[in-house]
């Protein structure tokens, strides 16, 4: 009985913080808040719950609760949400999903570990592909992984891997090196191409996603003197050389020269990240250059001297992503 006292009391004293943020953010979004002493914010707003209910509540269901109420003051809420319950299925996960700025989703993180990556190595690319339902990661020191059902992975110990993605029509994993490209063939008997020589060091890689191509990929790569590349592989690339009498090498080495590889160069420094949006049907590319900062254009800009669509930032952008939704590009300096 004295426990339900207690915990009504709470209710209580919960339910008038609650009113109060909701005020000072409804006035926030009016823009006639004042701050002061008393404002609220989620450090308060957490410290407050943690003394009226303990370890009862859960840091992300606190803070899921706090953000839901920052970002739309009037939106309907219920006292249990913040012991991350809810009064019915379609009042929980669904109505969140429905909220367009509600990031804190997921409760529950899982670990996925293995003895390929060393402990001194770094995990230097790691790419998302939807459509099959698995994860590419590449280290620093030469692992290429694939986190499927089944785990798959090449290790090369001389090549240090800058960046990685995936062919979706040859379905093979593409990495890059200072001065190699390696074309992983992670089903068919673990089989691995390397071209070479590059001429200079390639720091990033991306897919060029067209639905036309057939038995082909485009690539995009970046480099340490500023010049972007258009390389085209073919299925004929990665036919696989017979010799007789001998077994078929897991590594194999094809000469650059005999592959089509356009480049242009676009910015005075290194190109930090190359990146196909297909929204758009353009590339982008980023570079620490304060004069060319990020190139944003078509693919035929590569294989001609045309002026291409750029803007310059103080110090050059590391890094940038195209939101579908909002149709915007956002670049970090």
């Amino acid at each position: 009985a004295l426990e339900l006292v207690d915990f009504k009391n709470a209710m209580k004293e919960f339910q008038k913080l609650v009113e109060k943020l909701v005020t000072q953010k409804t006035k926030e979004k009016l823009g006639l808040y004042i701050k002061d002493d008393d404002e609220i914010d989620y450090e308060k707003f957490y410290a407050a719950t943690q003394e009226l209910f303990g370890a009862e509540v859960k840091d992300y269901n606190v803070k899921a609760f706090f953000w839901k109420i920052s970002n739309n003051p009037d939106v309907r809420i219920e006292w249990c949400e913040i012991f991350g319950c809810f009064l019915g299925e379609s009042d929980g996960i669904s109505s969140q999903l429905k909220e367009e700025n509600m990031v804190f989703l997921l409760s529950k993180k899982q670990q996925i570990s293995h003895t390929v990556v060393k402990r001194d190595d770094a995990i230097k690319g790691i790419v998302k592909v939807p459509h099959l339902d698995f994860i590419v990661t590449s280290s620093q020191k030469g692992v290429l992984t694939v986190f499927n059902k089944q785990l798959f992975y090449f290790h090369q110990d001389t090549a240090w891997i800058t960046g990685c993605d995936f062919l979706p029509h040859l379905k093979c994993v593409v990495a890059v090196t200072e001065r190699t490209v390696i074309i992983w063939n992670y089903k068919s008997q673990n089989i691995c191409f390397v071209i070479k020589p590059m001429e200079n060091c390639l720091l990033c890689v991306c897919t060029v996603t067209t639905p036309k191509q057939v038995a082909k990929d485009s690539i995009l790569m970046g480099d340490d003197k500023g010049y972007v590349y258009l390389l085209t592989v073919t299925s004929d690339h990665l036919a696989l050389k017979k010799c007789k009498g001998k077994k078929e090498s897991q590594l194999q080495v094809l000469d650059s020269k005999t592959f089509h590889i356009v480049k242009r160069k676009l910015h005075d420094d290194w190109v930090m990240k190359v990146k196909y949006i297909s929204d758009l049907n353009c590339f982008g590319s980023c570079s620490s250059d304060s004069i060319c900062s990020f190139v944003l254009d078509d693919v035929k800009r590569l294989e001609d001297n045309l002026p291409v669509k750029e803007f310059s930032v103080p110090k050059g952008v590391n890094a940038f992503t195209y939101c579908r939704k909002a149709k915007l590009i956002v670049t970090g300096g």
